[in-house]
């Protein structure tokens, strides 16, 4: 991996922590408890640690991660990532947080 994207993957760590969207729709969100509930999460086992997800994505997507997110969605928690693919592509990579099984790549 190109060592400007390991800040970025640093980053991203941080970020997936803190950037949480619930199925049910919010009008007064608290974003301030987002990364409690992240590693809440994490502590309890419901989800992988950003690592072994990002592993499981490069395997899957060889290139650069972008972005990443935890959402917890229809009951489950899932990371969404947005990755540059080596042929120059942006992809979606969805992942079961909890297994950190690919779900889904589709075109960006």
């Amino acid at each position: 991996m190109h060592p400007a994207y390991l800040c970025t993957v640093a980053f991203l760590t941080l970020a997936a922590a803190g950037t949480l969207a619930d199925e049910a729709p919010r009008h007064h969100h608290d974003h301030d408890h987002d990364h409690d509930r992240a590693r809440a999460a994490l502590a309890g086992g419901e989800v992988r640690p950003i690592d072994e997800i990002l592993a499981s994505a490069a395997e899957a997507v060889p290139g650069d991660p972008i972005k990443v997110e935890l959402e917890h969605e229809q009951g489950r928690w899932i990371y969404e990532l947005k990755v540059i693919a080596e042929d120059g592509r942006r992809l979606e990579v969805l992942l079961d947080a909890a297994t950190a099984t690919v779900i889904e790549v589709e075109q960006d």
